[in-house]
């Protein structure tokens, strides 16, 4: 069986008294989507911040690709393979969608910034972030300005951006927020390829996407650890749905 890509052992965090994750353990396999659901403020989003490295768990340890990284920052974090998106966008609005995705690719080149006349010209730079932009379905939409994107496009500007970085792991905090059904099914899709390219850690509260896409699936409430398992075991587990499904029977 394959190593795990990520492996996170007893994570927890309080702020006072509220514990938002609680000896949390979970692991990200190559080519896998592992969704992780529950209620609002179970610790769902408090876990990726400490897994990305802008929060610092109180105990536990994180692993990804075999190295412990709790020493890293964000910016180790990235430069190792740990792709990120946010549950509320980081796209620079006043860029295009190309200029969004041509500083990712500069960042992961090395090369400093440079005016944006010469560095608009410069095919190192403008051919890998259409690439992205091609995988991401934004070609035609790469000199818009981001601001002027759709909801749905914006999500799909974050993962070229992040796909730009070449990551080995995809973080993704409920990507399908605020789309309408069909955004959903078309970002539901695109998803469903990405996993070719890194393994995914979905947070996401759309469960038509989630029971589609995951492997695995972890439930977590008040910070900690309810279930995990397939698709088929977490919907038949009794504590899921008196916790989250809505089932009271």
């Amino acid at each position: 069986m394959a190593e795990p890509v990520l492996e996170l052992r007893d994570m927890s965090k309080a702020f006072g008294a509220l514990k938002a994750t609680d000896g949390v353990s979970l692991d990200l396999k190559p080519g896998e989507i592992h969704a992780l659901i529950g209620p609002n403020g179970a610790g769902k989003t408090t876990l990726i911040h400490q897994i990305a490295g802008s929060i610092r768990p109180d105990a536990g340890t994180i692993f990804f690709l075999g190295q412990d990284i709790g020493h890293l920052g964000v910016a180790g974090r990235v430069r190792l393979g740990l792709g990120r998106t946010f549950q509320i966008s980081s796209i620079a609005p006043e860029f295009s969608a190309l200029r969004n995705v041509m500083l990712a690719v500069q960042s992961q080149q090395g090369t400093s910034y440079r005016f944006w006349k010469p560095v608009l010209s410069d095919n190192s730079l403008v051919d890998p972030a259409m690439a992205m932009l091609e995988r991401a379905g934004l070609a035609e939409r790469a000199r818009v300005p981001a601001a002027e994107l759709s909801h749905g496009d914006k999500r799909r500007l974050e993962i070229a951006i992040a796909l730009a970085l070449e990551p080995k792991a995809f973080l993704l905090d409920e990507p399908m927020a605020g789309m309408d059904p069909e955004g959903s099914k078309g970002l539901t899709r695109f998803l469903d390829e990405l996993r070719a390219e890194a393994p995914i850690l979905l947070v996401e509260h759309d469960m038509d996407a989630v029971f589609a896409l995951a492997d695995r699936v972890s439930v977590l409430v008040y910070g900690r650890m309810i279930a995990s398992g397939t698709v088929s075991e977490i919907r038949a587990d009794a504590n899921v749905r008196r916790a989250y499904l809505g089932d009271e029977s």
